[in-house]
């Protein structure tokens, strides 16, 4: 193996005036220093400031108190319930589909009415007592064009108010045979 050794002398470089050019260079790169140890400072300053927190926007309609939201979503299903006894709705049931595969929310809640009239004020109810209760509003509501079957969604729970004909036409509780019947009792 052969090492090979270079010569390592340095090269002579022809000497500079002294003038504007090193000076100028010794200027540009005391400003950047200064600009960035200017904007370390302000960094400094704008990272110890306390910044407010961005409040969220609430719904159109506002309430004196805050209420606390719904813990889970068994807590929700049972106040969707309660807005529902409140105007008389007949043969809640809760659903609790947790356990059932394919089931598109946590809880239905399911009722009916005698009339296209008692439906609204159901679905009314159902929204007032939620957003009394958890400060919630349904992220979807269908039906109430002519009230034979409205859907309140929210997103773990649903509620479906129907009319008494059409519940037995569509027999929702029967499509979902394998789940869970929640007590439930009207305060």
């Amino acid at each position: 193996m052969k090492v090979t050794t270079t010569n390592t002398t340095p090269k002579k470089v022809a000497p500079k005036k002294a003038g504007a050019k090193k000076t100028t260079a010794a200027k540009t790169s005391t400003k950047k220093n200064e600009r960035t140890g200017e904007q370390e400072a302000e960094a400094n300053e704008l990272a110890n400031k306390k910044t407010p927190v961005a409040k969220t926007r609430k719904p159109t309609k506002t309430k004196a108190t805050s209420p606390k939201p719904a813990a889970n979503s068994l807590e929700l299903a049972l106040q969707v319930a309660q807005g529902m006894y409140e105007k008389k709705a007949e043969d809640i049931k809760i659903l609790d589909m947790r356990t059932v595969k394919g089931a598109s929310a946590d809880f239905f809640v399911i009722s009916h009415a005698v009339s296209d009239k008692q439906v609204e004020a159901i679905a009314n109810s159902v929204e007032e007592e939620v957003e009394k209760q958890s400060n919630e509003w349904p992220r979807h509501r269908e039906g109430q064009v002519n009230n034979e079957w409205v859907l309140l969604d929210y997103f773990d729970v649903v509620a479906h108010v129907f009319q008494e004909e059409k519940r037995e036409f569509y027999a929702v509780e029967e499509l979902w045979g394998d789940a869970i019947v929640v007590p439930f009792e009207g305060k």
